[in-house]
């Protein structure tokens, strides 16, 4: 995967001299809604992690450049440390007339999608997710009332399409991310009904010109707020914090469900690894049948600085909630 490099200012701004252009028409059930839209510029956008961000960077900002020149949008990405509340996502804003915002979207997934099957060795589902950042003043247009545009959507992209609760944890933030989930087509009927519905909304189409209003969560906790697991009792989650006062780290044991700690360890180990080289945190898994008193939840000790637990809590619940969302 590529590695970002010495380019990032790059990165967040739009190349230089681009055309706009329509894409070719896109193929999809029915037919979209009204063409007005298409002279107005509209934003999207959705999350990506460290790594699909540098592949679609590229080397030396290559692929962002030549995503952003065949398709006409402006493609900007948060930088390497600055993430979505709660998550360890970087933010991805694609922007330009809708045509032009559809096109940079379906090259993005389309790349994403190649590389993950490659990466699996071809064993991976047809169906995967996208998370939207959608500001919550404009998800009642989504839901409609009664479901009934959401539901609409869903009947005629036949992907799924989950609208997550606002994060309380962080006050201030007026974002909820929109899953969904789907084959690539799927997907991109979904973001298509989607975005021409976020057009017709006007507050929406106002606000999105500030790509990433996030700095300011930058320096709180990615964990349970007081280290409590009570964020996360749909995954039967669960702490205790040991301090060590030897050698200023701290020791937590969380709690996950037997039945989901495979996606805790991952193919060969590798989302464990990964979750501690991010994170700087020691991860240990108990054995099976060694579970947390009174429960059938296997141990997950985590150690490191508190700044380390959290992002490593944070990480593995996210992980977790996988199986929920899809």
């Amino acid at each position: 995967m590529a590695m970002e490099g010495a380019a990032q200012s790059e990165y967040n701004s739009s190349t230089e001299g681009i055309q706009e252009h329509s894409s070719s028409p896109r193929k999809s059930q029915s037919p979209p809604p009204s063409s007005d839209h298409d002279e107005n510029k509209i934003s999207i956008k959705f999350l990506l992690s460290n790594a699909e961000a540098g592949s679609i960077i590229g080397k030396g900002g290559s692929t962002i450049s030549d995503f952003q020149s065949r398709s006409g949008a402006r493609i900007q990405l948060s930088r390497n440390n600055e993430f979505f509340p709660g998550t360890m996502d970087r933010i991805v804003m694609v922007s330009g007339p809708i045509d032009d915002v559809l096109k940079a979207v379906d090259l993005i997934l389309n790349k994403l999608l190649d590389e993950s099957y490659v990466e699996d060795g071809g064993d991976v589902g047809l169906r995967s997710k996208v998370r939207l950042v959608v500001p919550n003043s404009s998800c009642g247009g989504i839901i409609g009332k009664g479901g009934s545009v959401i539901k609409s959507f869903i009947e005629d992209s036949r992907a799924g399409i989950k609208i997550l609760p606002q994060d309380d944890n962080f006050p201030g933030l007026h974002d909820r991310l929109v899953i969904v989930i789907g084959t690539l087509g799927e997907q991109m009927r979904a973001i298509e009904l989607i975005l021409y519905k976020l057009a017709e909304d006007t507050h929406y189409v106002q606000n999105m010109n500030a790509p990433f209003p996030y700095a300011a969560y930058l320096g709180m906790n990615y964990g349970p707020p007081n280290g409590i697991g009570g964020r996360y009792p749909t995954n039967r989650y669960q702490n205790k914090m040991e301090p060590n006062s030897e050698d200023g780290n701290n020791s937590v044991t969380i709690g996950v469900a037997d039945e989901r700690i495979g996606l805790v360890l991952g193919r060969n180990g590798r989302s464990v690894m990964e979750i501690s080289q991010v994170s700087g945190a020691r991860i240990k898994i108990s054995d099976r049948g060694d579970f947390m008193s009174g429960t059938s939840d296997r141990k997950v000790t985590i150690t490191g600085s508190q700044r380390a637990i959290s992002i490593a809590e944070s990480m593995i619940s996210k992980k977790v909630a996988t199986v929920t969302e899809s």
